[in-house]
């Protein structure tokens, strides 16, 4: 009896092991924001981390309401996940996470790591953020055990100073002063976005007449 009980805890082991090692364990990159509208800059960025780190994708991950301090206003959530969505057709490197548009309420990053981390154990995930946010990290909510869930990496900028207290990985990337506050202004004052946006999103624009177009 006694050997009959290795028998089956040893197959039960064996078993575990195999569909443990199984699991496709992935590195996948998040690229986070309001997509308000996600303009050429967001797409150039993703690929260079992408390719400069090795990852596996880097996901574009739409906030449903950015917890900004200063709140900002944004077009509502179907419109943003659809230009989005248009935007990283065709590239193999590029996907779509919807964690925090399906959740609702404020986007807090640390509550999107707790449920993607405990949704997809076997993928190590890498944030990535301009420059700029870097200095702000210290007043991310929960920033500390943040920085346990995900690996930073920071997209170097021309006079943005390189230097936090978290661990960031540094990727340079060509620099476009582009912005999507900068797209919807030329929208509103009839300017040309053609070569700012993907060409499906400016069409987008158009046929649902977002941000004033007519």
């Amino acid at each position: 009896m006694l050997t009959g009980t290795k028998t089956v805890q040893q197959t039960k082991i064996d078993v575990e092991t195999e569909l443990v090692s199984d699991i496709v364990h992935k590195r996948i990159g998040l690229l986070g924001g309001t997509f308000n509208p996600p303009h050429l800059g967001h797409l150039i960025m993703a690929e260079q981390v992408c390719t400069q780190l090795g990852l596996d994708r880097v996901d574009f991950m739409p906030d449903f309401i950015p917890p900004h301090v200063d709140e900002k206003t944004a077009i509502e959530a179907k419109h943003r996940v659809a230009m989005v969505k248009l935007a990283v057709e065709g590239n193999p490197n590029f996907g779509v996470e919807l964690a925090e548009i399906n959740r609702g309420g404020k986007s807090y990053s640390y509550d999107t790591l707790v449920a993607l981390k405990r949704a997809h154990p076997e993928n190590q995930y890498y944030f990535i953020i301009g420059a700029d946010m870097v200095a702000y990290l210290p007043k991310w909510y929960r920033i500390s055990d943040l920085a346990k869930l995900v690996q930073f990496v920071g997209v170097k900028r021309p006079g943005v100073k390189v230097h936090s207290n978290y661990p960031i990985l540094w990727v340079d990337t060509p620099t476009i002063d582009l912005s999507s506050t900068l797209i919807r202004h030329k929208i509103t004052k009839h300017h040309s976005i053609r070569y700012l946006v993907p060409e499906t999103v400016c069409t987008y624009i158009e046929e649902h007449k977002l941000y004033g177009k007519k």
